[in-house]
C-alpha cells in the first residue's frame, strides 16, 4: 500500500552542544536547590539558644529518664485521685477515668 505523508525522521541521539549546556546547567540548579534545602550543613554548630521549653541532658541514660517519667505519673495518678474523692457524679467518673 502506498503512502501519500513521508515516513517520519528518525531519532537520532545527537543533541546540540546548546542543549547539553542547557541541561548541565538545569542538572546543577537542581543539584543546589535540593542541597540547600535538604541536605544539612556539617559546619553547622549547636546554638546556645534553644526554641524549646524542655531540654534533655545528653549524658542521662534511658533508665534514669524512664525512672523520672515513672514517678512524674505515679504523682499525677495521685493528685487526680486524691481530686476524684471530693468530686460527686459525672465529675468523679471523669477524674478516676483520667487516672487510670
Amino acid at each position: 500500500m502506498f503512502k501519500n505523508t513521508p515516513n517520519p525522521p528518525t531519532p537520532d541521539d545527537h543533541t546540540s552542544r546548546c542543549q547539553s549546556a542547557n541541561a548541565k546547567k538545569l542538572d546543577d540548579a537542581a543539584t543546589r536547590a535540593l542541597d540547600y534545602y535538604l541536605k544539612p550543613s556539617a559546619d553547622k554548630e549547636p546554638s546556645d539558644t534553644l526554641n524549646t521549653l524542655f531540654v534533655i541532658a545528653p549524658n542521662v541514660d534511658a533508665e534514669c529518664l524512664l525512672a523520672n517519667l515513672s514517678e512524674t505519673l505515679a504523682s499525677a495518678n495521685a493528685m487526680v485521685s486524691d481530686l476524684a474523692f471530693d468530686l460527686e457524679g459525672s465529675r468523679r467518673h471523669i477524674a478516676q477515668g483520667s487516672s487510670k
